[in-house]
């Protein structure tokens, strides 16, 4: 069984399998070799459950000789349907082939049970094969799981028979997944039932030949009667089936009408089933095994995953693997093509003699080169590029090649990103000698790792010294017990995986319980982009308190995101407990939690309410997302009275004055106790706030500046970008949008600087009166980069496509561009590119641009 993953659904749905063999397998995407304990492979299957808290379970593609997953074809047109008579067939289709795996389920509990009862029998007799308490650890909730599915499979199989519109069956998967906690109680048995089971072959022939040959009763209409199968194989099957039967409502769901009566009972199913996966992911270990430890105990792997290891003074990818009683730091090695790949072990550390860097220490790591932030999302913008082209070559004849040209720089450019992208230092310390630094991307993933680490701690471990011998077999084990396979780039994902959502999410974290102690409590927000976790917003801190009310509303950026992070912080204010390096984060870390962002649930105009649960402790949150195509529609304001969604120059007009009144106080604002605030602009304010100023501007309140002298600076700059960004046509105008991009394209400067400040003397007087301040406050907020860490670079990737981007009547005028998306993708470079070169020019003065006459003329 594949590890629970936090990828998302794979490519290879439920339903793909059906269609492409209707001789369904119980096991879904396992060959019958899986039927004894075997991979296709050969080497053991064992039964894992992925650490990290995941929403939905992910199963791996079958694989081809090669090792590349590989994907059956659905039929001709029988995904194509469209309309709800076609949905509906496909739900039969689901259905069916669920009912079919559900018998041979079944028929698998039953050949577990049928040896149960005579062991029970025998022993009380003289002759016992199996003490009761024995029989009653081996085979520990079975009857009780037995007739759970088999009452399920009573109900639902009249359903199919006599199938049409009407027919509704998610009260059946209601009362299925509300009957988990069964499985719950067989997950927390299931390693003792294996140990004993092994342990009795060990002791007694005769159990030894019952647990080894099993035979289970095929399907009604097969030719098959009988199949042998081992006790370990049919006990791992109530562990796999819980994630069939995730992935089956995910399939349901797809195929459902939202106004049907089964809709909301199956997401409720759905619910229930991802919150139990989520549960059991926080508490069962891996048991993954590789050799044992010094105390003679069976060594497993914990944990494994890809880090940026600082070595060098370079940033080098590893694969770094958490063994009970070890950490062991390795790197893929080159091997020829078609050879088995390999892993050279760089270094290894005794979890005995591990600690974490103290403050002392800090001088021993390396210095960390962090990029310049504008690199970061400049090669963002190319990758998006090249998607947008990948998509168009797949559509034209012949254009294969190019694709795989393309797919390749893609690649390359990922992992470029993947690379460089991290800066919060995760340090780990060698007590006889030497440190180690990681680079995270999040403080979630740095928080995993320790976590787990300490966790072993607790335990009685030795140190270990291992012969270059034993080094050898334990690097050849990762290769095979490794649970990330691939390094996350999009590039490693099947076209049809899901993309991830871009636009906008909305997010109102409302309030939390289950804390022991009264303590000063805030939560950060973090959306995965390319690869790796950012973090996006954080609230404010609720002191003192065991149940914090934070109730705020933030807006958030997608790029191709998949998941959402809440992590819960205690405040801390002890000074003497602060960590003075960069990005460290010294609050507390009280819980973590993350949810998948399905599009068929965020993709409402309603909000959708849900609990995160965090280590006991609860966070209650709701959500919404608007989509790119949307979020990026200039919608004039229907009330002309306001000053939000109307032209800048019928407000100054109004107000008569040269700049808006909301850009002349959200820069005072700004300027007076925002200049030092890290990530000015770039941090997302709290919606509601920005909403409430947003309201007061547009009805010109009275009270606006109390309001400002008491509203958060991040608000207040999430005001000013809105400003912007809701003007019914850019402040740069989209009269002059395509002649801005012509002009930044320029290679001469000379002719750059005339075409550029031409622009500017072309546009009317009111924008280029706002423009300006707005160019000379960007600068003085840049002077401030080594404490607010906002470069140029940055304020112009923040604002740039705010003040550039065309309405939707220029977009659809190009002969082009398709879509707002296309905007995004292919002028979000440009549009940073011209804002940058006008902050990077010495000041511009209104008089002197309209003075001057030296510039020449261009039509535009």
């Amino acid at each position: 069984m594949e590890p629970l993953s936090a990828r998302g659904l794979p490519r290879l749905s439920w339903i793909d399998t059906l269609y492409s063999n209707f001789n369904y397998n119980t096991d879904g995407y396992e060959g019958d070799a899986a039927e004894d304990g075997k991979s296709q492979d050969g080497s053991e299957t064992l039964p894992y459950i992925d650490e990290s808290p995941t929403m939905s379970p992910q199963l791996s593609a079958p694989q081809g000789p090669d090792g590349e997953a590989v994907s059956p074809t659905p039929p001709e047109g029988l995904l194509a349907g469209g309309d709800i008579e076609k949905g509906l067939e496909m739900k039969k289709l689901v259905l069916s082939g669920f009912l079919a795996s559900e018998e041979i389920y079944i028929n698998q509990l039953e050949a577990l049970l049928l040896p149960m009862r005579p062991l029970k029998a025998t022993a009380t007799s003289s002759q016992p094969v199996l003490t009761i308490q024995q029989v009653e650890t081996i085979f520990y909730k079975i009857q009780d799981i037995f007739e759970i599915h088999k009452e399920f499979y009573d109900a639902l199989l009249p359903n199919i028979q006599q199938w049409d519109e009407k027919v509704t069956v998610g009260h059946l998967f209601q009362k299925l997944a509300s009957q988990l906690g069964v499985y719950k109680a067989f997950v927390d048995n299931y390693k003792v039932a294996l140990e004993t089971a092994e342990k009795c072959s060990q002791a007694n022939g005769q159990f030894q030949k019952i647990s080894e040959n099993l035979k289970v009763k095929g399907p009604k209409d097969s030719k098959d009667c009988t199949t042998s199968v081992t006790m370990e194989a049919l006990l791992y099957k109530p562990i796999d089936r819980v994630t069939r039967s995730t992935l089956v409502l995910h399939d349901l769901l797809k195929h459902t009408p939202k106004d049907h009566p089964d809709f909301p009972l199956l997401q409720d199913a759905l619910r229930i089933s991802q919150n139990f996966l989520s549960s059991i992911n926080e508490e069962i270990d891996p048991r993954r095994t590789a050799v044992t430890t010094p105390k003679g105990e069976a060594r497993q792997l914990v944990k494994d995953g890809f880090l940026v290891e600082v070595s060098e003074s370079s940033r080098k990818l590893r694969h770094v693997f958490l063994f009970t009683d070890l950490l062991l730091c390795a790197k893929m090695k080159k091997t020829a093509v078609g050879r088995h790949q390999q892993y050279e072990c760089k270094w290894y550390l005794p979890l005995a003699d591990l600690t974490f860097q103290t403050l002392d220490d800090s001088d021993s790591c390396p210095s960390i080169q962090v990029l310049p932030e504008h690199e970061i999302e400049e090669m963002k913008i190319k990758i998006s590029v090249l998607k947008s082209e990948i998509q168009k070559e797949k559509k034209a004849p012949k254009g294969q090649s190019r694709v795989e040209r393309l797919r390749k720089k893609m690649n390359e450019q990922e992992s470029w990103l993947l690379l460089n992208s991290p800066t919060i230092p995760f340090r780990i310390h060698n007590r006889h000698g030497k440190s180690y630094q990681f680079l995270i991307s999040s403080d979630y993933e740095r928080s995993e790792w320790r976590e787990s680490i300490q966790k072993l701690q607790k335990k009685d471990l030795q140190a270990c010294v291992l012969s270059s011998v034993e080094l050898q077999v334990l690097t050849s084990s990762c290769f095979k017990l490794r649970t990330v396979h691939n390094i996350p780039v999009t590039s490693n994902k099947d076209d049809e995986e899901t993309p991830g959502l871009y636009g906008f999410l909305h997010v109102i974290v409302h309030s939390a319980k289950g804390f022991k102690e009264s303590a000063n409590l805030y939560c950060t927000l973090e959306v995965d982009s390319y690869g790796y976790f950012v973090s996006k917003a954080k609230t404010r801190v609720f002191r003192d308190t065991t149940e914090p009310h934070w109730n705020e509303e933030f807006e958030i950026e997608l790029e191709g995101s998949q998941y959402l992070r809440i992590l819960c912080y205690e405040n801390c204010y002890d000074k003497s407990m602060l960590n003075k390096d960069d990005n460290e984060i010294v609050d507390k870390i009280m819980g973590k939690g993350q949810v998948q962002l399905d599009p068929q649930t965020v993709q409402s105009k309603n909000w959708h309410m849900d609990v995160i649960e965090m280590n006991g402790i609860k966070v209650e949150f709701s959500m919404k997302f608007t989509s790119r195509d949307l979020s990026l529609k200039r919608t004039p304001s229907k009330k002309q009275s306001g000053v939000f969604g109307v032209k800048i120059n019928v407000v100054t007009k109004r107000e008569r004055s040269k700049v808006p009144y909301i850009v002349r106080q959200c820069i005072e604002e700004v300027e007076k106790r925002g200049i030092d605030e890290v990530g000015i602009y770039r941090i997302s304010g709290v919606a509601t706030d920005i909403q409430a100023l947003k309201t007061a501007f547009d009805a010109n309140t009275k009270d606006i500046l109390v309001m400002l002298s008491d509203m958060d600076i991040n608000a207040i700059a999430g005001t000013l970008k809105l400003y912007f960004r809701e003007l019914p046509e850019p402040l740069l105008t989209d009269r002059l949008y395509p002649a801005f991009m012509e002009g930044i394209a320029l290679s001469d400067p000379a002719a750059k600087e005339n075409c550029m400040m031409h622009l500017l003397r072309s546009l009317p007087d009111p924008n280029l009166m706002t423009f300006l301040p707005l160019l000379e406050h960007l600068k003085r907020v840049a002077e401030k980069e080594p404490i607010n860490k906002m470069s140029l670079h940055n304020l112009g990737t923040v604002f740039g496509p705010t003040l550039l981007r065309p309405s939707e009547a220029e977009i659809t005028k190009g002969q082009q561009i398709t879509s707002a998306s296309d905007i995004w993708s292919h002028d979000v470079m440009a549009q940073v590119q011209v804002l940058l070169y006008y902050l990077q020019h010495p000041p511009i003065s209104f008089a002197e641009l309209k003075r001057n006459t030296l510039y020449f003329s261009t039509d535009v």
